[in-house]
């Protein structure tokens, strides 16, 4: 390993752009040496951001500066994830994927199977089990503030009746399409962290906006083998925003809505390294308390770049996964079942 992790990022819409480049760029235990795009405007602005990687249009000639790298991280369509970590595996490279690291379990099993046959390190970006909210609720439900949790609500709702270009638009269920493939692996993971393995599984899964390929509105409820029931909604067609987290337990509730502000800041432009990065305002501090007596809890800092940090450990062997992927492909399992349950009404 050389002095720095030699990096290429394949993909640079939303996620490479606002999420991984940022972050690497952040961390001096990388060097951002590769970027993949074919859009101009989007190389254009991957060469401004970042003057010191190259900049090329297509995975073929990532691939080919493989020798020279020691990672990659995967930000393309969900259908593509699978194929580009098998060739990045062949080729020796650890890999990030993004989230779902593949479509279907089966899949998802394919990739674990030949990252721990091959040696490599392959992990998930799963990076909202460092939201703010999310470490807010975690720490209150482990020092026992709210009692024997009983029940979570999670939401991740927003208002897009109208489609957008790309190929979230277009994509069907069995290439990675919807909602529940969108935003499920977020909710999803967050509730097995804090809650463990699931036992039972209920969804309803609906296509409400016109033209839509898959779904864009989901409840799904989970019964964990904990005890705890966990009521995940994720839409794009809900019109007003509600709360983002409700947890009740058996000595008092905690609420907060409102998002985790990280990815607005990254893309607004503001570094990782800023002090208020990751930082929510006293404003939107959510509330814990039962009957009348209730009062504002601060919100535990957001830290997306705890991600690589452990990555970089892991990497020179030093330290665990950040995001162990058979975790995520127990989100597959249950994104599977959430499908058939709703196919069959069972």
């Amino acid at each position: 390993m050389t002095e720095h992790i030699r990096t290429g990022v394949i993909g640079y819409g939303l996620s490479g752009r606002v999420f991984h480049a940022p972050l690497l760029a952040a961390d001096g235990d990388y060097r951002l040496d590769v970027i993949v795009t074919g859009d101009p405007s989007r190389a254009d602005d991957a060469r401004g951001a970042h003057p010191g990687a190259e900049v090329v249009p297509n995975p073929d000639e990532f691939f080919e500066r493989a020798g020279d790298l020691d990672l990659v991280v995967i930000a393309t369509s969900n259908a593509s994830h699978a194929p580009l970590a098998h060739r990045a595996m062949e080729l020796g490279l650890a890999v990030v994927v993004d989230k779902p690291f593949a479509v279907g379990t089966a899949e998802g099993a394919e990739l674990l199977r030949e990252a721990q046959e091959r040696g490599n390190v392959l992990t998930v970006f799963q990076n909202r089990r460092w939201d703010g909210d999310f470490l807010t609720v975690r720490a209150l439900a482990a020092r026992g503030e709210l009692g024997e949790v009983f029940s979570f609500e999670s939401r991740m709702e927003r208002w897009r009746p109208t489609l957008r270009a790309g190929w979230k638009s277009e994509a069907r269920v069995e290439q990675g399409g919807g909602v529940l493939y969108d935003l499920g692996p977020h909710l999803i993971d967050q509730a097995m962290q804090l809650f463990g393995p699931v036992s039972a599984v209920h969804a309803e899964i609906d296509t409400r906006g016109a033209g839509r390929s898959a779904d864009d509105d989901v409840l799904l409820s989970m019964t964990h083998e904990s005890g705890v029931r966990s009521r995940l909604s994720m839409s794009t067609v809900s019109a007003l925003p509600t709360d983002r987290f409700r947890v009740r337990g058996t000595s008092a509730a905690f609420v907060i809505g409102g998002l985790d502000p990280q990815e607005q800041q990254l893309g607004d432009g503001v570094p990782p390294t800023d002090p208020g990065f990751g930082r929510t305002p006293e404003s939107a501090w959510g509330l814990i308390g039962a009957g009348d007596e209730q009062h504002p809890v601060e919100t535990l800092p957001g830290d997306y770049p705890a991600f690589y940090r452990g990555l970089a450990e892991a990497i020179r062997g030093e330290g665990p996964l950040p995001v162990d992927p058979a975790d995520s492909l127990e989100v597959l399992a249950i994104i599977e079942e959430a499908h058939a349950s709703a196919e069959h009404s069972r």
